[in-house]
């Protein structure tokens, strides 16, 4: 999705949460973790419930791949 982005140069290629360095595996684990998206809010406050949906939607995305 456009608010996912992989970059060579930032954290050697892994998908992050544009304009942050906040890797999208970081929020799959907290979801997984029972986080909700207040909670991971809470924790990242740069990031918005927007940010969270991109992350699960880009992991069906490459998972359908």
């Amino acid at each position: 999705t456009e608010r996912i982005a992989v970059n060579p140069k930032i954290l050697c290629g892994k998908p992050v949460i544009k304009g942050t360095r906040i890797p999208v595996s970081l929020i799959l684990e907290l979801l997984s973790a029972g986080y909700d998206s207040e909670r991971i809010i809470d924790a990242y406050p740069s990031l918005t419930v927007e940010d969270i949906k991109a992350t699960a939607e880009y992991a069906v995305t490459i998972i359908r791949e």
